[in-house]
């Protein structure tokens, strides 16, 4: 979860707190109604969490996504690299070989 999320979560709770308190200073209903509409607020304040958090784990799965595309991406490209880079130090040890073997053929001699 980056710090935006974190932010807004933490203000919406906050945010809901500061208002369920103040509600139940400031009630000039009965105790039963002020209950209810606290019971509605946290349940609004709850929905909204679940939202949020639904929206940042989509987020998070699409930026995983992502990465593991670049991730994969980067490695096929790597390998290849590689692999031509291995088949260059090949060709340049076989033609070292046929030289120590010419070399070694005209000692022999």
């Amino acid at each position: 979860m980056n710090n935006n999320t974190g932010s807004t979560i933490v203000a919406l709770l906050t945010g809901a707190l500061i208002g369920a308190g103040i509600g139940l200073l400031y009630a000039p209903e009965k105790g039963e109604d002020t209950r209810r509409k606290l019971r509605e607020q946290a349940r609004k304040a709850q929905e909204d969490m679940e939202a949020q958090l639904n929206k940042t784990k989509a987020d998070m799965n699409a930026k995983i996504t992502d990465a593991k595309a670049k991730f994969d991406a980067n490695l096929d490209k790597a390998l290849s690299s590689m692999s031509y880079k291995t088949e260059d130090v090949i060709d340049a040890l076989e033609s070292k070989l046929q030289d120590l073997k010419a070399k070694n053929a005209k000692l022999q001699k």
